[in-house]
Order: structure tokens, then sequence, then C-alpha cells
């Protein structure tokens, strides 16, 4: 399975089509990076603004080339315990009641404390062997026979401490757990790094991945992206609603509207059953869009004059 997922991305144009098949529109770098980092074997760390696609492009990923995905969501605190694994308490502590139980067994013929302590310690290595280990993330990635599309979601919000702890699986795709020795990848899975820009992230991560920025998409690929989530959107209100949008983005704003509001306001302006933007409409409406109340005012004051601006994209008597 891991060659035919290889196979898929040997072509840049093949990754780009192939990714418009599942609905997800990507422009000619972000194709590129695609093939360049699973060709060369390299974490992709993928920077931009909220709501431009970076999560979604490993969920496409993971459906172009049939493998499943496995995500772990960054925040801050977040350690190796719930991110490569835990042991399993319950399980342990069971072990110990039967182990008490059957002591007599355990012990045999041993006569002295020193043959006594040997049996014993021939046990107790079990209570750290792998049957008592729970999985997260990080170590299911590994694990994986066929390999998978390793999602590490919004890297920035973990600690300096955590991408340290990241080093050993970004580099060598392997991890060291002091009870169990050095656990490599049985397939090298593909592996991506998601961020906001919250925070400024280490060199030595930044080395062992190939960069990627996902910017606001210009008016054209936005366009695309809307006509392959909303089909059935009219052409004249598709290229309105778009250029309304990259004007909101040229205003001082605490937010800006991500790709991804883009497409909800597109479906809600289907809902309403709209041709085509007027100033009433998009006031009773910019709650999806924009997400702070400061936002709306200072939006709700040139609305007007966006919607004239919007319109000049795509006149209605063309449409």
């Amino acid at each position: 399975m891991q060659n035919q997922a290889s196979a898929k991305l040997q072509d840049i144009d093949a990754i780009t089509s192939g990714f418009a098949e599942l609905d997800y529109i990507c422009s000619r770098s972000i194709a590129t990076a695609l093939f360049i980092a699973s060709n060369l074997g390299k974490p992709l760390l993928i920077e931009g603004p909220a709501g431009v696609g970076k999560t979604e492009l490993a969920n496409t990923m993971a459906a172009y080339v049939g493998l499943p995905m496995i995500r772990l969501q960054c925040y801050e605190g977040l350690d190796e315990a719930k991110a490569l694994y835990e042991w399993r308490y319950a399980k342990q502590l069971l072990y110990t009641q039967i182990l008490r139980d059957k002591i007599g067994e355990v012990l045999g013929d041993a006569d002295t404390l020193k043959s006594s302590m040997a049996r014993l310690h021939q046990h107790s290595d079990l209570f750290f062997s792998e049957q008592f280990v729970a999985p997260r993330p990080l170590l299911k990635a590994l694990r994986e026979e066929d390999g998978c599309v390793l999602l590490i979601d919004e890297i920035d919000k973990a600690d300096h401490e955590f991408e340290a702890f990241l080093l050993e699986i970004l580099s060598e795709y392997q991890v060291s757990i002091p009870e169990l020795g050095t656990i490599k990848a049985k397939r090298r899975p593909f592996v991506f790094l998601t961020s906001n820009n919250s925070r400024e992230l280490s060199d030595a991560l930044k080395r062992r991945c190939l960069h990627l920025y996902v910017p606001f998409p210009e008016a054209s690929l936005e366009q695309r992206i809307v006509r392959a989530r909303v089909p059935e959107i009219a052409d004249a209100l598709m290229k309105q609603l778009v250029a309304f949008v990259q004007g909101v983005r040229e205003l001082d704003l605490k937010k800006h509207p991500s790709v991804s509001e883009t497409i909800d306001w597109a479906r809600a302006l289907m809902l309403l059953n709209a041709s085509e933007l007027d100033g009433d409409l998009v006031r009773e409406t910019l709650n999806v869009i924009l997400k702070f109340e400061e936002d709306i005012t200072v939006v709700d004051r040139q609305a007007l004059e966006l919607v004239r601006q919007a319109e000049k994209a795509a006149p209605v008597s063309a449409a």
C-alpha cells in the first residue's frame, strides 16, 4: 500500500488534479511542496493564517494516498504521556494481584533471598513491557504496518520542550522509550505540522522540515475553491462574495475572514436564496465571516462601498 501511495506522488500535475477531484483546490506551489516532501521523506511544516486549509490539506492527502489519518492536536502543556504513550495502570494492578496470588508458584524451590529476588525480577520486568502500553497518536503512527498520514496540528500552541521531544521523530522516524528501547517506524509516515504563527518555532524543528507558507488565496483561486465546495452557487454571486471578502481582508481587523468562512458564507447565501449581494443582506450575515463585534462594526460602516466594489467584479446583468 505504501508503494501505491508513493506512486501517486510522482507527478505534480497528477497531485493537483487528484486533490481537485477530492474538492481541494491547491496552487502549484502547494502541489510542488507535497511532491518534494514526499519524495525526499521530509516532514512538511505548513504555516499561515487560520482557516486557509492547512489541516484540510493533510486530510485530503490521507484520502488521496489511501492511508489512515492520525491527528495529534497540540496545546499548552502537552507532554509525551498524551502524545506518545502511557502505561495501562489498571492492567498493571491486575497483574500485581495475580502475581501476589501466585507468589508460591513464582518462587518455587528458591531457598535464599537472592534467588527469590531473582525470580521476582523476572516477572517484574513484564510490568514495563509493550502489553501494558497504551499507544497515543505518535506511537500509533510509528506502528502502522502500511504507513499513515500523521498530522501534528497547531504545533505553535505546544511548549518548546515538546518541540524538542519531537526532533527524533521528525528526523529519524523513531522514538526512544526508556523501558522499551528504540521504536522505529514500520513504514515512514507522511508527516504534516501546522502552525498559525502564534509564536516562533525553533530552528531545530524547522531544519528537519520542508517549509510551506499558505497565505489567503488570490481572488481567482478562492473562486475555484468556492466553486468546488458550493457547486450550485451562481457565477455572479460567487464572484461578488469573493470580491467582498477580498476587500474585507484589506481592512484593519482583529481577525480577517478565512477561506473556510468564505465557504460558509456562500452556503449561507444559498440557504437564503440570494442571487446577488446588497447592503441589507451583507449586514444580516456579517456574523458568518466575522467573529468579533468590533470587526463587524468596522465592516458594517463600509458595507455599501464594499458591495459596490464587489458588483464591479460580476455585474448581475452579466450573470
